[in-house]
């Protein structure tokens, strides 16, 4: 359990109680006991002194039984029983004078006064002695104690649904939707929970719409561009047929683009990841974006192996190699590897804002009719959905779009 969770200073918090509360009574119960001695001591004093003023004939009967009367103490008068309680009996407090000695006795939880003089002894038991005081005081302890407990075991009870909460909320942070968290209790945090839970089936909702509204799009537009394409191989050669082919190319990647957003978006991730080729990856990637070889340059390491998903990884390095070649001055992109980044690098004018501006979607650098403004979008996300990092920078002229952390796909 951390030091910084809720439940650790809960924990925490109820221990300093108990051990305070623990000393708070082991004080109370020292400072009772004094105090009950003290009292005890100067009760004995005065019955002792007045019983050895009397034996000793200083006093008469009658002002003994008027000092003493106050206090509550009988005399035991059987020897045998006075033999044994003084035999088995803790010294508390003996004192001696000239006149006799007397001592305070504890037999059996209660107390006792001993008195000598010359060859008399005298026993007395304290009939106003209370040794159930202090088993008053354990009690109460223990009462408080109780209750402490019990406190701290509805409180846990009570906060208990929290770690199950965390728990689906972790699952729902890493994009799993499969999650519940509805609770039937009317607490504070049953309410959060039934909330979570309520926002959750909503985000299912709406997730399904999209995609079903994404794939009903993306079967609609592939039936005409189908046809359409059919119908264009039919025409004689010429430049319109060519133009032609050209718009369904494009409208046929738009699709396919439009399909890795909604692998990525929807949460689904990758779920193909094979090892490959860089150079596989790249020469596929090339033939996607159906840009000719003269406009690329490849430096990169024809060994290099990556665990990918194929098909999202070549979409985002052809966006990058469609972009670069697109907007480069030269038209021209030079694409570097090595083991921790991938470089793709052409010549041009520094971007007008952070990079960050155009990975949203629906954004370019430039009015165009040539795209939405999705390309950085979709080589974000799915660097993101390889743990990688999107970066860029630009150094003499030249702008520099990069994946770091490319070994962790090796």
């Amino acid at each position: 359990m951390s030091k910084s969770s809720i439940f650790y200073s809960i924990t925490f918090i109820f221990f300093i109680s108990i051990v305070s509360i623990f000393f708070a009574f082991m004080f109370l119960m020292e400072y009772d006991k004094k105090e009950y001695s003290e009292k005890l001591n100067a009760k004995y004093s005065i019955i002792a002194r007045a019983t050895l003023f009397h034996l000793n004939n200083f006093i008469t009967q009658s002002e003994l039984q008027e000092q003493i009367q106050d206090y509550s103490l009988s005399e035991i008068k059987n020897k045998n029983i006075m033999d044994q309680i003084i035999s088995q009996s803790v010294v508390i407090q003996k004192i001696k004078s000239k006149i006799g000695a007397s001592a305070i006795l504890k037999y059996k939880k209660y107390h006792y006064l001993l008195i000598q003089h010359e060859d008399s002894i005298l026993l007395f038991k304290d009939e106003d002695f209370q040794p159930h005081r202090y088993d008053a005081i354990k009690i109460i302890f223990g009462l408080v104690l109780f209750i402490i407990i019990i406190a701290y075991i509805m409180t846990i009870r009570k906060l208990k649904p929290l770690r199950r909460l965390k728990r689906q909320m972790d699952k729902f942070a890493t994009g799993d939707l499969n999650i519940s968290c509805k609770s039937d209790g009317e607490d504070e945090i049953s309410q959060v929970s039934n909330s979570f839970h309520n926002a959750v089936e909503q985000i299912k909702k709406l997730n399904h719409s999209r995609q079903l509204f994404l794939r009903n799009i993306m079967h609609e537009l592939k039936t005409p561009i189908t046809k359409g394409r059919i119908s264009v191989e039919m025409i004689e050669s010429s430049k319109q047929k060519e133009r032609l082919i050209n718009v369904f190319e494009k409208l046929e990647l738009l699709i396919n683009e439009f399909a890795s957003i909604e692998q990525i978006t929807s949460g689904a991730g990758i779920q193909n990841v094979k090892p490959a080729r860089l150079l596989d990856i790249l020469d596929e990637s090339i033939d996607l974006a159906m840009v000719p070889m003269d406009k690329i340059k490849m430096e990169v390491d024809d060994t290099l192996i990556l665990h990918v998903d194929f098909r999202l990884f070549t979409t985002a390095i052809k966006n990058l190699i469609d972009n670069a070649v697109k907007y480069s001055i030269d038209h021209f992109v030079i694409i570097t590897s090595s083991k921790n980044r991938l470089s793709f690098i052409s010549k041009g004018s520094p971007l007008d804002k952070e990079l960050e501006h155009y990975i949203q979607p629906f954004t370019q650098e430039k009015p165009s009719h040539q795209g939405f403004g999705l390309g950085l979008y979709i080589v974000d996300n799915i660097a993101k959905a390889h743990n990688l990092d999107f970066t860029y920078k630009h150094n003499n002229g030249y702008n520099y779009f990069n994946f770091e952390k490319i070994d962790s796909l090796l």
